[in-house]
C-alpha cells in the first residue's frame, strides 16, 4: 500500500495524475460528490441556524468503503478535487465521510494537470478553505428551499410532476420575456437603396454602395430612383485612415461555450462535456472559469511560440483584466497547457475544440491588426442624399493571421473587407445599376444556448459551473424546447432602373427564419407568471443577481452563509405559506368563441398531459368536452379560433382501401393511420390533416421481408422510435436518409453488421444460457436482464465479475424488475374524441 492516497473526482483525472506522482501515491477516484442532503424536511435544520443534514448518496456507499479501507492505511490522504467551490466542497466531504482528522490531509489544487502544476500543488498544499465550502453550501441550501417548498405548490395550483429552481426559473423567465417581444413586435416595412457604379477607368472596376438613407414607403424610393435616371455620379469625398484592431480575450466558460456554439455548432453540454475531457486528459487548464487571466508562466510560454512561430513583430504580450462581477482573478483563463501543441491527435470534436481554445489563447498574446480603412461618398448632382462605401486593406496580419472572434449570425452586417479600387475626389461615375428593395423590421432574436449564457452572465445570474447544468434543466423539463423556425413567405418589391427606364418587380422571400432557438412552451410560460405574480423576488433578475453577490461574500469570509440564509428565507417562506392558501388555480385557458355549427363553447387550455383545445356544450352539465390536442408549434397564448376549430378534424377518413376504411390520427405516440385493424406510424413530413390515401397506403407495405442473411430473415419496418431493420430478434434503426421502403438487403447488412460489432464493444461480459449481460453505458457499466438495468457497484471489478456477483446486485433491486415490468403494462393513453357537431 502506498504511503499517500490522493483522491480525485474523475476516473480519467486520476489516470493522468497517478502517472505524474509515481510509485508512493495511489491515486482514487470519489466519482463526484459522495454527500447530499436527506430528503426528510428538506434536508435543512432551519430552528439549528439553516444546519445542513447530509447522507452517503446510495450510490457512493461502495466508494466511500473502498476509500476508507485506503485511508485507514495510508499516512497522508491529498484530497484534489476541483478547484471551484463544488471542488472544495467536495474535499470537505470526503474528510467528514472519511472521519478524516485535519492532521491526516493535505488539499491540493492545480489549473492544470501538469507534472509541473501537479508536482507544485504538492510542494505547497493548504487546508480545506471553509469560506468556499460555506458559499458551496449556502448555494445547495438555498437551492433546495426554494425547489421543495415553491414545486409543490406548482403541483397544485397549475400541474402534477412540476418543479423549480432559483436559478432555472430566471432563465425560463428570460426566454419567455423574450417570446412576448417577439409578439408584440409590428413588422414595418422599408426600402433600402444600393448602387454600383464604374469608375471609367482600365479594367472598369466598379464600386458598390449603399445610399445614406432608408425610404419608409414605395413612393419614396420610386420617386427617387427616378431622380437618378439622369443624375450625374461623382465622388465627393474620400478618406484613408489607418484602423487598428485587437484580439480577444482568451476564453472563459461562457465565452467558450458562445464561440464554439458560432463556429462548431456544438450545444452547452457538448462543449462542457469535452473540454472535461480535455482537462483531464492535461490538454487544456480547468474549464470553468470566469477568469480572463493568464499566469506568468502562461505569458511566457505563448510569447516564446508566437516568436518561434510566427516572428518576433507578432508577438504582444497582454495582460487582461476581468469585468464580470464576482470574477476569480487568481483563476486562469481557458487555454492549452502547452503552447507548442499546435494541435491534437483525438477525434474531430475534440481536436476541434482544442485547437479553438489554442488559437484563441495564442492570438490573445500577438500584435493588433493594422488595416487601413477607405470611405468614400457618392453624391448625385440635384440630390441631397449620398452613396456610402467602405473598404479594408490589411497592411499587418497580426493576430488575424491565427484568428477572428466571430459573432452571432443575426449581428453580422454587410462586411467591409473588400478592396475599393483606386479613386480621386471629384471623380466622375457612371452607374451600372441602381435598386430598391424592400426589406422588413424584425423582431429581438430568440436566444440560443449560448446568447442566453451570454445574457446570463451580463445580469449576474449563475455562475461557470452552473451554466451547463442550467440550460439542461429548463430542457429537460420541458418548459422550454428547442426548435427550428421556417419563417414566413412574404412578396418583396424590387425597384430597379433598367434600360434608363424605372421598373418593378416582386420575388418571395423568407424571413424571420431560425435553427435551434430556444422557444418556451405552454407549461413553460404558465409556471413562469405563476412564479412571477407570486414570488417576485424570486423572478426578479437584479435579486437573482444579489444573491449570487452574497454566494461571493460568504467565499471571500465576509458573510456569515447561515445569516445571508436567514435574511432570504422568512420572507420567502410567507410568500409560500400565502400562496398555498390564497394563491388561484392556473390553468391558461382562453376562451376563442362558440362553434359555428352547434353553438358550443371553443376553448384551449392546460390539461394533465398537456395542452388541448376543448368544446364544451354549456348548456348540458353532464356532456362531456370533446378535446384534441395541439399540433407541434402551437401554442395556448397565439392559437386562433379557425386554428382551433382545424384540430378537431381529426380523425380523417381518407378513403377506402380493398372495402376497409383508411382512418388517420394522433395517438399516444404520434400520427398514425389505421385500416381495419392495422395501424401504422406516419413517417417524419407527414401532416396529419394534409396527408392524402396514397401516402398512407405506401406505408402498409411495412413490415416488409428483404432476405435471408446468416440464415435468419432481415425485414425492415417502421415503429415508435421510427424506421429499423429487424434480425434475429434484434432491432437496428436505419441510418438519417435511409428511406425504409428504398433501402437495400446489402445495405441493411452493412447496418446489421455495425449495430453488432457496436454491441460486442458495448458488452463486458455474457453469461451463456442467462439473460444477463453487463454493458458499457452512458452513465458507466450496468447489468441488462429482462429490459430493465441495474446500476453496477464500483467496488466490483469488471474484469473477473461473475454471475453470481451479478445476481446478487438483481437480487437486491426487487423494486428495478417491478418498476420495469410496470412501464411496459401501462394503459395507453386515449386520444381525443372528434367533435361532435349538430
Amino acid at each position: 500500500m502506498s504511503k499517500n492516497l490522493v483522491i480525485v473526482e474523475s476516473p480519467a483525472k486520476a489516470k493522468t495524475i497517478e502517472g505524474i506522482l509515481g510509485k508512493d501515491f495511489l491515486v482514487k477516484s470519489s466519482y463526484g460528490h459522495v454527500r447530499d442532503l436527506v430528503k426528510e424536511h428538506n434536508g435543512v435544520d432551519i430552528e439549528a441556524g439553516f444546519k445542513p443534514v447530509y447522507e452517503v448518496q446510495p450510490d457512493k456507499k461502495a466508494v466511500i468503503a473502498e476509500l476508507k479501507k485506503l485511508s485507514a492505511k495510508a499516512e497522508m490522504v491529498w484530497l484534489a478535487s476541483d478547484e471551484d467551490r463544488e471542488g472544495e466542497a467536495i474535499s470537505w466531504h470526503l474528510k467528514e465521510a472519511l472521519s478524516l482528522p485535519e492532521s491526516k490531509i493535505k488539499r491540493i489544487v492545480f489549473h492544470e494537470i501538469t507534472q509541473k502544476a501537479i508536482l507544485h500543488s504538492v510542494e505547497n498544499p493548504r487546508r480545506i478553505d471553509m469560506n468556499l465550502v460555506d458559499a458551496q453550501q449556502a448555494r445547495r441550501i438555498l437551492d433546495r428551499l426554494v425547489g421543495f417548498e415553491i414545486s409543490p405548490i406548482l403541483w397544485k395550483k397549475v400541474k402534477p410532476s412540476l418543479s423549480a429552481g432559483r436559478v432555472q426559473s430566471v432563465a425560463v423567465r428570460l426566454i419567455v420575456d423574450r417570446e412576448r417581444e417577439i409578439q408584440q413586435f409590428n413588422s414595418e416595412s422599408y426600402y433600402k437603396v444600393v448602387g454600383e457604379f464604374a469608375t471609367g477607368t482600365k479594367g472598369d472596376a466598379t464600386i458598390k454602395a449603399e445610399l445614406n438613407k432608408r425610404f419608409k414607403t414605395y413612393e419614396e424610393a420610386y420617386a427617387y430612383l427616378t431622380q437618378c435616371l439622369n443624375a450625374s455620379f461623382a465622388i465627393q469625398s474620400l478618406e484613408k485612415k489607418p484602423v487598428k484592431k485587437s484580439p480577444a480575450p482568451p476564453f472563459t466558460t461562457s465565452t467558450l461555450q458562445q464561440e464554439a456554439s458560432r463556429k462548431l455548432r456544438f450545444n452547452v453540454a457538448r462543449t462542457m462535456r469535452l473540454a472535461q475531457g480535455l482537462y483531464e486528459a492535461g490538454l487544456i487548464s480547468y474549464m470553468r472559469t470566469d477568469s480572463v487571466n493568464l499566469s506568468d508562466f502562461a505569458l511566457d510560454a505563448a510569447k516564446n511560440e508566437v516568436e518561434t512561430y510566427y516572428g518576433k513583430s507578432f508577438s504582444k504580450t497582454r495582460k487582461y483584466k476581468t469585468k464580470t462581477s464576482g470574477a476569480q482573478e487568481a483563476h486562469e483563463a481557458i487555454r492549452p497547457t502547452h503552447f507548442e501543441r499546435h494541435t491534437i491527435t483525438a477525434q474531430n470534436d475534440e481536436r476541434a475544440l482544442y485547437e479553438l481554445i489554442w488559437k484563441r489563447a495564442i492570438a490573445s498574446q500577438m500584435e493588433d491588426a493594422q488595416i487601413e480603412r477607405t470611405s468614400l461618398q457618392i453624391s448625385a448632382n440635384g440630390l441631397k442624399e449620398h452613396f456610402n462605401a467602405t473598404g479594408d486593406v490589411i497592411k499587418f496580419e497580426g493576430f488575424l493571421k491565427v484568428y477572428l472572434e466571430d459573432t452571432d449570425d443575426e449581428e453580422k452586417e454587410d462586411s467591409s473587407d473588400t478592396v475599393l479600387p483606386n479613386v480621386i475626389e471629384g471623380q466622375k461615375l457612371n452607374y451600372t445599376d441602381i435598386n430598391a428593395k424592400e426589406g422588413f423590421t424584425r423582431p429581438p432574436y430568440r436566444f440560443a444556448e449560448a446568447s442566453l449564457i451570454q445574457k446570463m452572465e451580463e445580469l449576474g445570474i449563475g455562475r461557470p459551473s452552473t451554466y451547463s447544468p442550467t440550460i439542461s434543466t429548463i430542457q429537460e423539463r420541458g418548459y422550454v424546447v428547442k426548435e427550428d423556425k421556417e419563417g414566413e413567405l412574404r412578396n418583396v418589391k424590387i425597384i430597379k432602373i433598367v434600360q434608363n427606364q424605372v421598373t418593378e418587380k416582386v420575388i418571395s422571400e423568407r424571413f424571420g427564419s431560425e435553427k435551434s432557438k430556444l422557444v418556451p412552451s405552454d407549461i413553460g410560460i404558465l409556471v413562469n407568471d405563476f412564479l412571477v405574480i407570486h414570488f417576485p423576488d424570486i423572478m426578479d433578475f437584479q435579486f437573482t443577481a444579489k444573491v449570487e453577490s452574497d454566494f461571493d461574500e460568504i467565499a471571500h469570509g465576509k458573510l456569515e452563509y447561515d445569516q445571508m440564509l436567514k435574511n432570504f428565507y422568512f420572507k420567502f417562506h410567507e410568500e409560500v405559506v400565502k400562496t398555498e392558501e390564497s394563491g388561484e388555480r392556473v390553468n391558461g385557458e382562453r376562451i376563442l368563441g362558440v362553434h359555428p355549427e352547434t353553438g358550443f363553447q371553443v376553448s384551449v387550455r392546460m390539461a394533465k398531459y398537456g395542452p388541448v383545445a376543448q368544446i364544451t356544450d354549456l348548456s348540458d352539465e353532464e356532456s362531456k368536452p370533446t378535446f384534441a390536442n395541439l399540433r407541434p408549434g402551437q401554442r395556448l397564448e397565439s392559437i386562433t379560433f379557425d386554428e382551433t376549430l382545424a384540430l378537431f378534424e381529426l380523425p380523417r377518413t381518407l378513403g377506402e382501401h380493398n372495402g376497409e376504411e383508411v382512418v388517420v390520427n394522433v395517438g399516444r405516440y404520434g400520427p398514425y393511420c389505421k385500416i381495419g385493424e392495422r395501424n401504422a406510424k406516419l413517417t417524419k413530413g407527414m401532416d396529419p390533416y394534409e396527408v392524402k390515401l396514397e401516402d398512407v397506403l405506401e406505408l402498409f407495405k411495412l413490415p416488409r421481408d428483404l432476405g435471408v442473411w446468416e440464415n435468419e430473415m432481415i425485414s425492415i419496418g417502421v415503429g415508435r422510435f421510427g424506421p429499423y431493420a429487424k434480425h434475429n430478434g434484434k432491432f437496428f434503426s436505419l441510418k438519417k436518409g435511409m428511406d425504409p421502403m428504398e433501402v437495400t438487403l446489402e445495405e441493411t447488412i452493412q447496418l446489421v453488421i455495425d449495430g453488432l460489432q457496436k454491441e460486442k464493444e458495448k458488452t463486458i461480459a455474457s453469461f451463456e444460457g442467462e439473460d444477463i449481460v453487463v454493458m458499457k453505458g452512458r452513465f458507466g457499466p450496468y447489468i441488462k436482464h429482462n429490459k430493465a438495468m441495474f446500476n453496477l457497484p464500483k467496488s466490483l471489478n469488471l474484469d473477473t465479475i461473475t454471475l453470481e456477483e451479478c445476481k446478487a446486485v438483481i437480487a437486491a433491486s426487487p423494486d428495478k424488475a417491478k418498476k420495469s415490468k410496470a412501464k411496459t403494462t401501462k394503459a395507453p393513453k386515449k386520444t381525443p374524441a372528434k367533435a361532435k357537431t349538430k
